[in-house]
């Protein structure tokens, strides 16, 4: 207990024949018998496991299957891939199923229905029969009546699920059929001008005894026509009542327009018939990764896969990136495939990890040409948080009423997706008058301050006779979804209360670990002091606590004492964080202990929890930082080695072989070397010698970087080859440097070959520089010594290059 102004320590804190699909429809309704009746294992994840009862009721049903003329080849192919995506989608761990064919009886020794599976308990034994029985469904030949006989098809549906006296359980009769009543060639119907009406006659009369069985009827159409008006008489001609008050759960006929309708058309009736809730993913060809989404709602799961080909292998990754096992558990979930050799097959889950789960799959070459669809089929657990502002009203004031939908751990829902559906009520009571119907809503209309947030929100006023307690209760109801009753109590606020409290704390993105500090204004009217009491209700123990735990407010007293919320660390929300983040549902709540525990403050706290930050969010900007050092570095460093090779490339040097007597006897000008040499060779040096390129030559050379080049040569190593001098290169000749012909190089006077250094390089004899031209030389028109050189046109090794 602490005193207002103390210090205070805070607190640590989800074909082949119609016999082949119609055994994988029931074959696998039993894959969730034994995995939801035993409770999900130890493991690591904070979701709470589902106790050692059913998760959710059976449901008793009967499929039907039409086997008249009437329906072609493709379409009776359709209803068995309809009858197997039925069965697959089953989450239920206690459900009964009945399996028969039906046509007509139209001579004596033919029979209208034709008896396939027994009723079946759906556990693994049972479930390993139904496979083996419905290899006997076949298709009707002439000798065997073709006709379609309703009322005898619903007549043996309905004793069929009569015979269970638990009238708790649903009795649902799925009809897969083209909808068209054919009595025409049966004698038991009479007369054959009279077959047809009496046919009609028959079938409300077995309409009726259905709806007083109290049994559903939900007919599915195939064929190019099926009798639509036919279909949606015998779905209303049934029981009307389904498995919750909605219009989403009262039975209606489905039509099937095509084969690739089959599987999500199916799923969806079936899905209304059994209070599921369907979400179809993708579909591609293998090989192929696809992606369902499963709800943060959800508590038990089915996702099915029609694969189209036994072949193709499926393995299924949940959201954190597990690869998850066929059967057994793993972490808090427990799971359990059926059907993995056949073309659809189904891997049920009890506590799947919510979020976007990835279904890889893979097949051999010869069987990719069909696509793989994924879906999912689910029942939760939806939860609401209830809250009164002010908790306390006076008599004729007006209090606002919140309910927050959460998850079973306390986690806010904000998706309208996974609430679709939904009907909130509530209801206000309290002493001295009588109970007041509350509309709450989430349409950002009146009271409600934002659409589709998941606060359904409505206000009231507190009658003026009212006296004493308060309660508001809200009712949440959807299909597939477990329904929650919460409630709230209250006082009757006095004239002037004893004490007022208002808290104050910021809406917050925090991670796992952090802090929110507010404040909690209170004021006590009183002449004695007050302790009160702070807490956190409706969220999953541990995830957020409010320090201090109690205050006292001496008498008289004001103040504005700070409070902080704690979130707990990363290990108490598992790998929920990992899928971007948790907004939390949890409800801030003061006391009076001085006053009979008097609520003062029910206030929902505004907190987002997401990740702890990676190095990247912390650092980006140091990242891009030294990323454009480095690209600047790069670039100096590509710059400093393409001058380097710049600096030494010698393209552009003229090579002159020059005589004992200093007479330039040709030029060559040099071209871009091998790993920056240019190789040469001297050809007839002693008749008429010039400078020839030539691959492995005994001489190289290159440009040096401080100036003039360095001259190579095979044997005796680097000689240094300045600017304007000369290096021995053989017996009576050396290697100087002539005019550089790169642009912005000079390397010595002006070029040779005309006046105005006009670019020939028609060699010339002529002094090198340093030395005195011989007698008897000419001078050109620039003043410089030229001499023809001698030979056979010692100008020609370089003109080649010009």
């Amino acid at each position: 207990m602490e005193s207002v102004g103390s210090r205070r320590k805070t607190e640590g804190g989800r074909g082949r024949r119609r016999a082949l699909r119609v055994s994988r429809l029931l074959g696998v309704l039993g894959a969730g018998a034994l995995l939801l009746s035993a409770p999900a294992p130890d493991g690591h994840r904070t979701v709470p496991a589902a106790g050692s009862q059913p998760a959710f009721p059976a449901v008793n049903y009967v499929v039907a299957v039409d086997e008249s003329a009437s329906l072609a080849a493709e379409d009776m192919k359709a209803e068995k891939a309809a009858a197997a995506r039925i069965a697959l989608g089953d989450v239920s761990a206690t459900s009964n199923v009945t399996v028969f064919g039906f046509a007509a009886a139209e001579s004596d020794g033919q029979s209208a229905v034709d008896p396939v599976c027994p009723r079946t308990a759906l556990d693994a034994a049972g479930r390993e029969s139904i496979g083996a029985c419905v290899g006997r469904l076949r298709g009707r030949g002439k000798s065997e009546g073709t006709g379609t006989d309703f009322p005898a098809a619903i007549r043996q549906g309905v004793h069929e699920l009569s015979n269970d006296t638990d009238e708790s359980v649903p009795r649902v009769l799925f009809l897969l059929t083209d909808g068209v009543l054919d009595v025409t060639d049966s004698p038991k119907y009479g007369a054959a001008s009279h077959r047809e009406e009496e046919g009609e006659r028959q079938l409300k009369q077995a309409l009726k005894d259905a709806a007083d069985q109290r049994v559903q009827i939900w007919p599915l159409g195939f064929g190019p026509a099926p009798d639509k008006a036919q279909l949606d008489r015998m779905a209303a001609g049934g029981y009307q009542k389904g498995c919750v008050e909605l219009p989403s759960a009262r039975p209606k006929a489905r039509k099937v327009s095509g084969a690739k309708d089959v599987g999500p058309m199916l799923e969806q009736a079936f899905a209304a018939a059994h209070c599921l809730r369907y979400q179809r993913g993708d579909s591609k060809r293998p090989p192929a990764t696809l992606e369902v989404a499963i709800s943060p709602l959800a508590t038990v799961g089915s996702i099915v896969v029609d694969k189209g080909d036994p072949k193709v292998t499926i393995s299924y990754i949940d959201p954190l990136g597990h690869r998850v096992p066929a059967s057994g558990t793993y972490e808090k979930s427990r799971f359990e495939l059926a059907g993995a050799g056949d073309n659809v097959e189904a891997l049920k889950i009890v506590d799947p990890v919510p979020g976007i789960w990835k279904v890889k799959a893979e097949a051999p070459d010869g069987h990719r040409s069909l696509p793989v669809g994924v879906s999912v089929l689910w029942q939760g657990e939806l939860r609401g948080s209830i809250t009164m502002d002010p908790p306390s009203p006076e008599p004729g004031r007006r209090t606002t009423v919140t309910m927050r939908l959460q998850t079973r751990e306390g986690y806010e829902i904000a998706d309208p997706k996974d609430y679709a559906g939904l009907r909130v009520s509530g209801e206000l009571t309290g002493e001295g008058f009588a109970a007041v119907p509350l509309r709450l809503t989430d349409d950002g209309d009146g009271a409600d301050r934002t659409a589709g947030d998941g606060a359904f929100t409505g206000s009231a006023r507190i009658p003026r006779s009212a006296a004493g307690a308060l309660k508001v209760s809200g009712t949440l109801t959807a299909s597939g979804l477990r329904a929650d009753t919460r409630s709230e109590s209250g006082r009757v606020a006095p004239g002037v209360p004893a004490v007022t409290a208002a808290l104050s704390l910021p809406e917050a993105d925090v991670h796992p670990g952090d802090r929110i500090t507010g404040s909690l204004a209170v004021h006590n009217n009183t002449d004695t002091p007050h302790t009160l009491r702070l807490s956190v209700t409706d969220l999953a123990p541990g995830l957020l606590s409010l320090t201090p735990a109690e205050i006292v407010v001496k008498p008289g007293e004001s103040a504005r004492p700070r409070v902080t919320v704690e979130v707990a660390e990363a290990d108490a929300f598992g790998g929920r964080l990992d899928n971007g983040g948790l907004r939390l549902g949890g409800v801030a709540t003061v006391v009076d202990t001085t006053d009979g525990d008097r609520p003062l403050v029910r206030s929902s706290l505004p907190v987002r929890v997401t990740p702890e930050p990676g190095l990247w969010t912390l650092y980006w900007w140091a990242f891009l930082l030294a990323a454009g050092l480095a690209v600047l570095a790069g670039v100096a460093v590509m710059t400093w080695l393409r001058q380097r090779r710049t600096r030494r490339d010698p393209f552009g040097l003229v090579l002159q072989l020059v005589s004992d007597q200093g007479e330039v006897l040709s030029r060559h000008p040099a071209g871009h070397g091998t790993k920056q040499w240019y190789e040469f060779a001297v050809v007839e040096p002693h008749r008429s010698p010039r400078i020839e390129r030539r691959a492995n030559g005994p001489f190289a050379v290159r440009r040096s970087p401080e100036g003039g080049a360095v001259l190579r040569t095979r044997g005796s190593g680097l000689t240094r080859l300045p600017a304007r001098g000369q290096v021995p290169l053989l017996d009576s000749l050396s290697l100087s440097l002539g005019e550089d012909t790169r642009p912005g190089r000079r390397t010595g006077g002006k070029p040779g070959g005309g006046p105005g250094g006009k670019r020939g390089f028609r060699a010339r004899s002529g002094p090198v520089p340093g030395r005195t031209a011989p007698a008897g030389t000419d001078s050109g028109s620039d003043g410089t010594p030229t001499t023809p050189t001698g030979g056979q046109g010692g100008d020609s090794a370089y003109d080649m290059y010009r």
